[in-house]
């Protein structure tokens, strides 16, 4: 074996081992759809940031006019926009949002 067969050889067990495909064709489309994944991902995580920020001017402006911090009702009805949108396990995210954008109650 040559050095330049090894070493692709190495690389493409390398690429199978990260990817889990058995053709290089397929640890090619893997990768592509993973760094469009954490692309998405990194955009997802700025938008949260940018949900938190959003719901702590509101709950400033809340507490500050004497209501409460949490407005249940509300809560629910962004329960129930991502139970729609996703199903069961959206109630899940959407709860998971509004404990990072408001904390426990």
């Amino acid at each position: 074996m040559t050095a330049t067969t090894t070493a692709m050889s190495t690389t493409a067990t390398t690429t199978a081992e990260k990817t889990g495909a058995r053709t290089s064709e397929a640890a090619d489309v893997i990768t592509g759809a993973r760094e469009r994944v954490d692309s998405l991902d990194d955009r997802i995580i700025g938008l949260i940031q940018e949900r938190m920020a959003v719901s702590a001017v509101i709950q400033e402006a809340r507490i500050s006019s004497g209501g409460r911090r949490v407005n249940l009702a509300r809560e629910m009805e962004v329960l129930g926009h991502y139970r729609d949108a996703l199903g069961k396990p959206g109630t899940g995210l959407a709860m998971t949002l509004l404990e990072l954008c408001r904390g426990r109650v």
